[in-house]
């Protein structure tokens, strides 16, 4: 219930300023328990998208929850500030000579050794979306060493390596869904994915990972901000619903 009220605030079916059809029509549009409904609008509180008025019922606050690009927060430390659960679970970790594509992003020398990557990130115990990142050979050993269920890498390798992500470039498009992708996201072959691939540097410029993010589409909202300073185009907001 909780997932499919959000998914209809985040696709637009209740604008913001607008109450949400009462307790009662929810727990019989759902065919559960009034408390059941009470729990899940909470939940979307607690996230900042409703909020309860008096005499008005539950009113829509946000659509969208929004994370500055320029903030360079991680996805987990992005959904902490949120009041959501972020999670991660690696499925595979193999080293191999990196691809054309892998070397020029990482500055590396052609088929020069990275680790690949490919776990899944939860948000609240639900699937969210699937990350494949590479690894340049310097990194290799600090990320072999992150247990598998960390929820956060970008916090440990601050924390213990002492490595921090000064800027990254992103790029953002559409997808389909591979077989691999189908099976790890819970979904069809040939869904439709938002995909985001990212380059990060520490402050020196020396890049730590290439990687590419796949979403699941009712999941995760993209926003794009321009501006004429410098002629160039800023990278406005990222957003999860």
């Amino acid at each position: 219930m909780l997932r499919d009220l959000l998914a209809r605030i985040v696709d637009g079916e209740f604008a913001a300023g607008t109450a949400l059809p009462s307790e009662t029509k929810l727990a019989e549009r759902y065919g559960v328990a009034r408390g059941t409904v009470r729990n899940a609008l909470s939940g979307l509180e607690d996230r900042g998208m409703v909020t309860p008025v008096q005499g008005a019922g539950w009113i829509v606050q946000s659509t969208l929850h929004t994370q500055s690009f320029v903030e360079l927060r991680s996805f987990a430390q992005w959904a902490r500030s949120k009041g959501m659960t972020p999670g991660g679970l690696v499925h595979t970790s193999e080293p191999g000579p990196a691809s054309a594509l892998e070397a020029r992003k990482l500055r590396v020398a052609a088929r020069s050794p990275v680790l690949r990557v490919t776990r899944t990130r939860t948000l609240d115990g639900r699937i969210v979306m699937l990350e494949r990142t590479a690894y340049p050979e310097w990194m290799m050993p600090h990320i072999s060493a992150i247990p598998a269920d960390e929820s956060s890498v970008v916090d440990v390798m601050q924390r213990e390596f002492g490595i921090t992500t000064a800027h990254a470039d992103h790029a953002i498009d559409a997808v389909p869904a591979s077989s691999a992708d189908a099976a790890l996201l819970g979904v069809r072959r040939s869904s439709p994915l938002l995909r985001v691939r990212r380059t990060s540097f520490t402050s020196g410029g020396r890049p730590i990972e290439f990687g590419e993010d796949r979403y699941l589409p009712d999941t995760v909202t993209f926003q794009v901000q321009a501006s004429s300073v410098g002629n160039t185009l800023t990278r406005g907001e990222f957003s999860a619903g």
